[in-house]
């Protein structure tokens, strides 16, 4: 009797298990960072394209006119053309590279603070509120919440406390 009388006072002094849940992509997409963020990525991302194309452009140019002059072409210039040809080639595959890993790096740069700044604010809803757990909704396709009642989604305490009005219509 005295073993159990003490597994129900621990199980009574623990506090109940209280989850949350919020969409953070829905709470950034609302912030006026976010439309910031946006376009200064859609910037840098135009001018890497840009300067691609004309990596390219002079890379088809050179192909052309190898094309078409390769037939009266000596042995030596003919070789030197295809080193040439293929020294654009890698450092345009080169370009790709570093240019996907800089938007990548320019992006997260840009996002870091802000999505720190939404996990602060998700932090102090969940202390403000006594949840235990908060989970994160809506996140292509690594979604984790299968199911949960709308009263427990806290995405709007949260635009709240980032002073952010939320839309009146529901997420």
């Amino acid at each position: 009797m005295a073993v159990m009388f003490v597994g129900f006072t621990a199980k009574a002094q623990t506090p109940g298990l209280k989850i949350g849940y919020t969409n953070t992509e829905y709470v950034l997409s609302l912030l006026p960072a976010a439309k910031q963020i946006q376009t200064e990525l859609t910037d840098y991302n135009e001018q890497l394209t840009k300067q691609l194309k004309s990596k390219e452009t002079t890379l088809q140019t050179k192909i052309a006119a190898y094309q078409k002059e390769a037939g009266t072409m000596t042995e030596l210039i003919r070789k030197d053309k295809e080193r040439e040809i293929q020294g654009l080639e890698s450092s345009l595959r080169q370009f790709q590279q570093e240019a996907q890993t800089s938007f990548t790096a320019k992006q997260q740069n840009l996002l870091s603070p802000v999505l720190e700044k939404i996990q602060g604010a998700i932090k102090t809803v969940a202390e403000e509120n006594n949840f235990t757990h908060i989970l994160n909704s809506g996140s292509n396709g690594m979604d984790v919440l299968l199911f949960a009642k709308e009263e427990f989604d806290i995405s709007n305490l949260v635009l709240a406390k980032l002073g952010v009005e939320a839309p009146t219509s529901s997420n």
